[in-house]
């Protein structure tokens, strides 16, 4: 195989580039033709490309760029096709431990180490051969459709809805190069013009493209996440006034309410009590204080976690210090100054110094424990 090598070039020229490489590399080659000492003389060296001179000041800046993003462009794809291909292996691997091995999966997990791969990564290149397969085999994309996605585009495709998957799928196939932004943009399209939450006046204001999606698709999202009752006075709002600045308002309310339902439910001081958190948030609501509310909430959830974690980190100190000082004695006077010196921290009094000396203070804890 020759040299490949990159030069700034017209997108008709980039994708007939791309092309090529996957073709070459990825396609046209059988494994099962390939002979073993083929296989290891195979010379990688061989691809290249051709980067600009960083230090060219005849080089203009957007040509520059233009050259390190098409050479780009094709290691990203490039990435895809063998990360798909790196999928589709471990599966099969893992698969023929299912059928033949015990079915605990220690063969799949050594044949990973001896190949430094990590049970993460393994199942991450798993899942996109999976998506690659899935929409290859719905009809929706065939070799060359993919050869379009970069790496990330793809990954975020596959996660998509299926009807933003079909968008997608469409732009590719009439040949535009997808990426991360395009595949965003498309998806908040979608999630915008197909709510049900948004008024008439708003969608023909995305529809002409003078409210950007990229504003209403996190407001839809963030109201789709609210039960409906709390879902009535959003709309209303919406409906009252499209502009961008109060979407931006509507949204941030949309998410604090979130947050202050979300933490009201999984704090249990609250669940102790029976607080009507309905009531509660509509005195918040009418007082202007829905994110100070909402924000207490979230602090005393985080408050009662770090409790319940700062519980079971004594327990195994003093359960140590305890097993310890048993094993110690007078022939151990060094190791007592050690647990003496913990016992600030062991004891059911903790004591913590937080600052120095000067300008610090003192936090003074009592742990008891009572039984239900």
């Amino acid at each position: 195989m020759g040299n490949f090598h990159v030069a700034y070039a017209p997108k008709s020229l980039i994708q007939r580039l791309s092309v090529s490489v996957s073709e070459s590399l990825l396609e046209s080659i059988s494994v099962e033709s390939i002979p073993n000492e083929a296989l290891a003389n195979l010379d990688l060296t061989d691809f290249s490309l051709s980067l600009p001179d960083p230090n060219d000041e005849g080089l203009a800046e957007g040509q520059f760029l233009a050259e390190v993003d098409l050479a780009w462009q094709v290691c990203d794809r490039f990435d895809l096709q063998t990360d798909i291909w790196r999928g589709r292996i471990l599966r099969t691997v893992r698969d023929r431990e299912k059928a033949n091995g015990e079915g605990r999966g220690t063969g799949f997990l050594k044949w990973l180490q001896e190949r430094e791969i990590s049970k993460s990564q393994a199942y991450s290149w798993i899942q996109l051969a999976n998506s690659a397969d899935t929409l290859m085999a719905d009809g929706q994309l065939d070799a060359d459709d993919i050869r379009q996605f970069s790496k990330r585009a793809f990954l975020e495709t596959a996660q998509a809805s299926s009807e933003v998957q079909q968008l997608i799928v469409d732009a590719a196939r009439n040949g535009e190069k997808i990426t991360r932004r395009e595949v965003r943009q498309l998806s908040d399209e979608w999630t915008s013009m197909s709510s049900d939450h948004l008024p008439d006046d708003l969608k023909e204001k995305i529809a002409a493209h003078t409210i950007p999606t990229r504003y209403v698709a996190p407001l839809v999202r963030e109201i789709d996440k609210l039960p409906e009752a709390y879902q009535t006075p959003l709309k209303q709002a919406i409906a009252d006034a499209s502009d961008l600045d109060n979407i931006k308002l509507v949204t941030a309310d949309a998410q604090r309410l979130t947050k202050y339902l979300t933490n009201t439910s999984q704090v249990q001081a609250i669940a102790n009590r029976s607080v009507n958190i309905d009531h509660a948030l509509e005195e918040a609501l009418r007082l202007g204080c829905l994110k100070l509310a909402s924000d207490l909430v979230s602090q005393a959830s985080q408050l009662e976690q770090a409790i319940a974690k700062l519980y079971g980190i004594w327990k195994r100190v003093s359960t140590s210090a305890d097993q310890l000082y048993v094993e110690s004695g007078a022939s151990t006077p060094n190791l007592l100054d050690l647990l003496n010196s913990l016992d600030s921290l062991a004891s059911q009094n903790v004591t913590v110094q937080i600052g120095n000396d000067q300008s610090g203070r003192t936090i003074r804890l009592q742990i008891t424990e009572e039984d239900q």
